[in-house]
């Protein structure tokens, strides 16, 4: 025995004690350290806003996160106890809710901003935008451009797109830089486009495009015939035969404006609903934006394939378009997400938080009732109902154990933010795409305090304004 310890000494016994107790708390507690569970994030929020079928709403909740899943959904504390990640993020002012989901886009042409603005579509289509076009789209452009709409687009929360232009390898690069999620569309038109000469030319490479990107995990390679007013018959038939060869979607503008509707009907004997039915163009899964002028019976053909309809309150408001039929549509269980459709006349921006606001308030103005398409209903629009619209609600759309995990923060702390009695109320009429604090794409943080992780935004603003001065020579 130690020379000290030989008397026994007060001090001694008390040494023993302590130890025998140091001993003995660790013994209790090894067995519930070795049981939590290994994650490499944690997130908690005052809020976990799941969007999962039960409308989950957890308060004081958080995400365990494992690679590029969500392996956990509850109570803070609840999660803690459960697991030891490696790293966390608590946000107590803030709530925690599924990536936004932009159903319809044109991201490219975010350098083609406010070029031509209050004029009706065709004529904005056929005076400008294709002039436009013609003179200065190249890869290089469509790299640049859709740098700075992922840039906007992850700032205001939004994680997964889907997009139809040209040079969608560019766009698919782009998209892979900022570590978003995008379902891009080739686009394909009976006429010469900036990268194909003829639609057989387009076709090919829409199968090239598809075959190096099929596997891709945040990927999704899509035919993008333009519409039926911009494509022959057979394109449109080859178009979904590519699309179903590869199982990958098909993506199409639908019945956006009356003079569309009123052309098919004439010249055709069929709206664009009916001809697309006829052509088989609709047997397989298929995204198709605006959908304004649909009728009844054209509604049931669309629920009769599946087909998700992009609506886009702000565009078709812009170009006064008409309102879509959103109340049947979701009443009918057709898949009704949201979208922005392209910054350059239609729209103006990316920012999904706003048209979520536009949607409801849309709805409720048309049909002089102001419970129609209430908050949760259009919150699930810009995340599940999204994720459907794109086949992708297996994926994402919901905070769900097994989904890929893409996420953002909303801070509960600003003005416009306070006091907050009602979670879903507040996203829809209160917050903005300005509020979103942190955003999470298949795992990955790529936004953090509202600052990207992934893209240069220094070098994308300055890329953009020497892009502007160019596109400004090229019209004159």
């Amino acid at each position: 025995m130690h020379r000290s310890c030989s008397a026994r000494t007060h001090a001694c016994r008390v040494h023993t004690r302590v130890n025998a107790w140091v001993f003995f708390a660790l013994a209790l507690l090894t067995p519930i350290i070795a049981l939590a569970e290994p994650a490499d994030w944690i997130y908690s929020a005052r809020y976990v806003v799941t969007m999962d079928a039960r409308r989950q709403l957890i308060e004081n909740g958080a995400v365990a996160l494992r690679g590029d899943r969500i392996v956990a959904v509850g109570k803070r504390a609840d999660i803690d106890r459960q697991f030891q990640a490696r790293h966390r993020l608590d946000r107590p002012d803030a709530l925690i809710m599924p990536g936004l989901i932009n159903t319809h886009t044109h991201a490219a042409m975010s350098l083609f901003r406010g070029i031509a603005d209050d004029l009706k579509l065709q004529d904005w289509l056929e005076k400008y935008i294709f002039p436009a076009e013609a003179k200065n789209v190249t890869p290089d452009f469509v790299l640049w451009g859709t740098r700075l709409a992922a840039l906007e687009m992850m700032l205001s929360g939004t994680t997964t797109f889907v997009d139809m232009y040209y040079f969608e390898d560019q766009v698919a690069r782009a998209t892979k830089e900022a570590g978003l999620r995008g379902v891009l569309g080739e686009t394909i038109l009976r006429f010469k486009s900036p990268d194909a000469a003829t639609p057989k030319d387009a076709l090919a490479l829409t199968e090239k495009f598809i075959q190096q990107y099929k596997n891709d995990p945040l990927i999704v390679p899509a035919p993008a015939p333009h519409a039926i007013y911009t494509n022959d018959d057979a394109d449109l038939r080859s178009a979904r035969k590519l699309a179903n060869k590869y199982g990958v979607p098909l993506v199409i503008h639908l019945s956006e404006t009356k003079t569309e509707n009123d052309d098919a009907v004439r010249v055709r004997g069929m709206t664009p609903t009916r001809l697309l039915d006829a052509l088989g163009v609709l047997d397989g899964p298929t995204i198709a934006a605006h959908g304004v002028w649909l009728d009844d019976a054209d509604m049931q053909i669309l629920k009769a394939h599946a087909t998700g309809i992009a609506h886009c309150p702000s565009s078709n408001m812009k170009l006064a378009s008409g309102v879509a039929p959103v109340i049947k549509l979701l009443s009918l269980g057709i898949p009704t997400g949201l979208g922005t459709d392209g910054p350059a006349g239609s729209n103006n921006d990316f920012d999904l938080m706003e048209e979520m606001n536009l949607a409801a308030d849309l709805q409720k103005v048309t049909a002089s009732d102001p419970t129609v398409l209430p908050a949760e209903q259009a919150v699930a629009m810009a995340t599940i109902l999204g994720a459907r619209v794109a086949s992708l609600d297996k994926e994402i759309g919901s905070l769900e154990p097994g989904k890929r995990a893409d996420l953002i923060t909303l801070r509960l702390d600003r003005p416009h933010a306070v006091p907050l009695y009602n979670v879903y109320s507040q996203i829809v009429y209160a917050l903005k795409g300005s509020d979103v604090q942190d955003v999470v794409v298949n795992g990955k943080p790529i936004v953090r305090d509202s600052r990207s992780l992934t893209l240069d935004s220094n070098l994308i603003l300055s890329k953009a304004k020497e892009y502007a001065a160019k596109v400004s020579a090229s019209l004159r």
